[in-house]
């Protein structure tokens, strides 16, 4: 039985850890907290999740929350000319439902599923000298480091050829809420998706928590502009004083969301979270001075802006093409060659069409982009498309991200 070692235990590690347990390898996870602190702590992420995402822990029975998360219903599109005029309207259905799970509730719930199917579970921080000597052990055929923040990330290089991005694209500021009215216009489920044009977004994600069903508020602030309401604030900020800055500029810039929001409060004691970080791609083999290999997988290799919510969405996908990458080598070694060809093969399959996609929407749109846009208002086809493309970015490569693809559907759709 081959044994594999998974440091880090969010989206990416403890999917691909059960996976790989149900599939008979001998797996150890490593994760620096317990189930109990990640429950009763702050939370890491909104973690909307479109179907193709979604079906990769449907394959492995962890969707333990299909029934209980607001089902996603698809996107309510607002692009608005501060201050807070509306300019243009997109009502985006799903071919099939979306959901977000607190992450406090999903990796608290999978660390103990690993305990109760017999993976062994350690809980501990690892340093890059830690990984060193773990990998020096020759204990395990393959050390896989899924923990995409800390100081892990170090071990592996940055790839400047797939990383543009020198520093943070945007300030992100999130509150966990409950009691926003529905959106008058669509009160089925849905991401609320409200750009400010050079300032930054909005985005209002149904979610489930662990008091229930809620709403995410989540700002995405271009650096240096007045979005950027915790620019230098490096302590965690009081949550009452976190909410009523962002119901302010709420207020302020989008006057129809704020609207709905006169009876919302924080859902716990620790609901809210803030922070930028630059979108950095990186090399997948990080070699350690003892001589091992570890293998980086999801955040750790492609970190892309939240901005487009793939960041669970692309962990799920890179943990189920590691998995039958694994699967699929059977007793061969798990060296370099393979580790960079699987990693490849992911950038080619999923990596690749995310990232692009994200850093063109952190910039400003270029015209055929707001021509698509504007088509997709008035033609349902269109807007079906756009909304689809979250759950496989690949998409947007066949008819939005290039003008002249893009003309020609938007002909073929009756939209121009």
């Amino acid at each position: 039985m081959r044994r594999i070692l998974i440091v880090g235990a969010g989206q990416a590690g403890l999917q691909l850890g059960l996976s790989l347990h149900a599939e008979g390898y001998d797996v150890t996870i490593m994760s620096a907290r317990t189930p109990e602190e990640i429950r009763s702590g702050w939370p890491t992420s909104t973690q909307a999740m479109f179907d193709l995402a979604l079906n990769t822990e449907r394959a492995y029975q962890l969707n333990h929350w299909e029934d209980r998360a607001p089902r996603i219903q698809g996107l309510h599109v607002a692009l608005s000319a501060p201050p807070g005029e509306l300019a243009l309207e997109v009502l985006a259905r799903l071919d099939r439902p979306g959901q977000s799970t607190d992450q406090r509730l999903k990796m608290a719930r999978w660390l103990e599923d690993a305990e109760n199917a017999g993976l062994e579970v350690l809980y501990q921080t690892v340093s890059t000298q830690d990984l060193d000597e773990l990998t020096a052990l020759g204990r395990y055929d393959l050390t896989i480091v899924a923990a995409g923040k800390g100081d892990l990330v170090a071990a592996f290089d940055r790839d400047p050829q797939r990383s543009p991005n020198t520093v943070p694209q945007r300030g992100l500021a999130v509150a966990y809420v409950n009691g926003l009215a529905p959106d008058p216009k669509w009160p089925e489920p849905h991401v609320g998706f409200h750009a400010l044009p050079g300032l930054g977004e909005l985005f209002v994600i149904p979610a489930l928590t662990g008091t229930g069903p809620c709403d995410i508020l989540f700002w995405e602030a271009v650096p240096g502009g007045p979005l950027d309401a915790w620019a230098g604030v490096h302590h965690r900020m009081d949550p009452a004083q976190h909410l009523r800055i962002t119901l302010d500029l709420i207020r302020q810039y989008l006057p129809w969301v704020h609207d709905r929001a006169g009876a919302v409060e924080l859902t716990d004691a620790r609901a809210t979270l803030h922070g930028r970080y630059t979108p950095t791609v990186r090399r997948p083999v990080a070699q350690l001075p003892g001589g091992g290999l570890a293998f980086g997988l999801a955040d750790v290799v492609v970190a892309n802006d939240p901005l487009t919510g793939q960041g669970s969405n692309t962990a799920a996908k890179a943990a189920y093409h590691y998995l039958r990458a694994i699967l699929q080598r059977g007793d061969q070694p798990f060296d370099e060659q393979w580790m960079t060809g699987v990693f490849e093969s992911f950038w080619t399959s999923h990596g690749q069409a995310v990232t692009a996609w994200t850093n063109a929407f952190l910039a400003p749109l270029p015209p055929h982009v707001q021509q698509a846009l504007g088509a997709a208002a008035g033609n349902d086809v269109v807007a079906r498309r756009f909304a689809n493309g979250f759950s496989d970015p690949n998409d947007f490569f066949d008819w939005l991200m290039e003008p002249e693809k893009s003309a020609v559907y938007l002909a073929e759709a009756g939209a121009i």
